[in-house]
């Protein structure tokens, strides 16, 4: 049986339309899944325009259709925004009304089991707040959305390399506060339990150090003794198979030379600037601690090239890869 995968375009204004296109004109990757179009179907057209290509939508009610049989792409439509008010390129209240509200419909498709993971075009996350979002950043609004109580963080991987976070969206100056043991642990548990979901049987995981050279013994800082030694130490002792702390500048090295899977980062960027510039045009989000896939390309809605046709599908492509990828390991790995 296929993953099933909904598809929800983002940013109106932004690149996600033309790489939706973009990514529904492959049809060897799209094969791999039946895909749920959720969405203005305006929006679905736009991402046509834009990227000079063509495919057939089928309209159905994704709540009652047996949408998986449907010739061309099934699309459940939405109204969201009027195309009058679509604006190229601008941060608007209507743009992030629209993205939230797709966002909101696929969310409980996946919770009642109508779809199996979602894969979403960029986000602009002034437009989302604007509309609503209420939170730092739209996991935390899924996370309340669906009721998680549980840890969450955002996930990041590029060529089989994965990070997650210790501290994420915060200040650099408020990042020493968010490191203890507890937190090391959870994001250390999340990326085991992500990779094992993604067909990982059993992940090498390294633990990246909050301070230059690891601290150098405490001459640059104590957390690596008081905090991440005894953090991991203990980790191991739960058979878990990670290592650390490693000094930042030279960890993304073991993961780029094959020798672990997963990198636990202390704060947003240490693991964003390594990942980025391995491929910026490659990289993926994983919004880690939802209970199922939901993934995106890590860049954003690239608002310089919106509507231009130039949009590299790269990372959306991979995007809706992991997702199949992560649903048919799912239940195994929860076992």
């Amino acid at each position: 049986m296929k993953p099933r995968i909904g598809i929800i375009p983002g940013e109106p204004g932004g690149i996600g339309p033309e790489l939706i296109a973009k990514l529904l004109n492959d049809t060897e990757t799209c094969a791999k899944a039946d895909i749920l179009l959720i969405g203005d179907q305006h929006l679905f057209e736009q991402g046509q325009t834009q990227a000079g290509m063509d495919f057939a939508m089928t309209r159905c009610d994704g709540w009652k259709d047996e949408w998986t049989t449907l010739p061309g792409f099934a699309l459940h439509p939405m109204d969201t925004i009027n195309p009058d008010d679509v604006t190229i390129s601008e941060v608007t209240y209507a743009g992030g009304h629209s993205a939230l509200s797709n966002l909101n419909c696929a969310l409980e498709m996946a919770r009642d089991g109508i779809i199996d993971a979602i894969m979403f075009g960029p986000f602009n996350k002034v437009g989302l707040i604007e509309a609503g979002l209420g939170h730092e950043d739209e996991l935390h609004y899924m996370a309340e959305f669906l009721g998680v109580e549980s840890y969450i963080s955002e996930l990041n991987t590029l060529n089989g390399i994965w990070t997650s976070r210790v501290s994420s969206h915060i200040p650099l100056k408020d990042v020493h506060s968010f490191i203890n043991e507890h937190r090391i642990s959870e994001a250390v548990d999340l990326l085991d339990k992500t990779l094992r979901r993604s067909g990982v049987e059993r992940p090498r995981l390294s633990v990246a150090a909050l301070n230059p050279h690891a601290g150098d013994n405490g001459n640059f800082g104590m957390e690596e003794i008081e905090v991440i030694i005894p953090a991991v130490k203990k980790l191991q002792h739960k058979q878990v198979n990670v290592d650390g702390p490693w000094p930042s500048d030279t960890v993304f090295l073991k993961a780029k030379a094959g020798e672990v899977d997963g990198i636990i980062t202390m704060y947003h960027d240490q693991g964003q600037i390594a990942l980025k510039l391995m491929g910026f045009d490659r990289g993926v989000t994983v919004q880690g601690g939802i209970p199922f896939p939901v993934t995106t390309p890590a860049h954003g809605t690239a608002f310089d090239i919106a509507g231009s046709g130039t949009a590299d599908v790269g990372a959306t492509r991979e995007a809706f890869l992991i997702a199949c990828d992560m649903v048919s390991h799912w239940e195994k790995a929860a076992q």
